[in-house]
């Protein structure tokens, strides 16, 4: 297993916000390239759920979590009221279409 760390850059270990799954940074971005709809966004959703708001854009861009807002919704739980107002701001201010 590798060991879980907050460097993201690191291609060869665990991210910290997938604590409780044995994959890599390599292998979750690998995960998001190749997943169907309905596992892409419970990965996302795991992402933003679980990671620092900053890294979460390391990984997917905020146009595509707003395209895909209302599958991704689902999987927010407490973070779900954080990320409708973050992402309805940008919207309104004009960074996502």
């Amino acid at each position: 297993m590798a060991r879980l760390s907050t460097d993201l850059d690191d291609a060869s270990v665990r991210p910290y916000f997938l604590w409780d799954e044995d994959t890599t940074v390599a292998g979750f971005r690998s995960a998001l390239e190749s997943a169907d709809e309905a596992e892409w966004a419970r990965l996302v959703g795991k992402l933003m759920r679980e990671a620092r708001d900053t890294d979460v854009w390391l990984f997917v861009s905020p146009q595509a979590v707003w395209e895909r807002r209302s599958s991704i919704d689902r999987y927010l739980g407490r973070r779900r009221g954080f990320w409708r107002y973050l992402l309805e701001g940008w919207h309104r201010d004009g960074y996502l279409t």
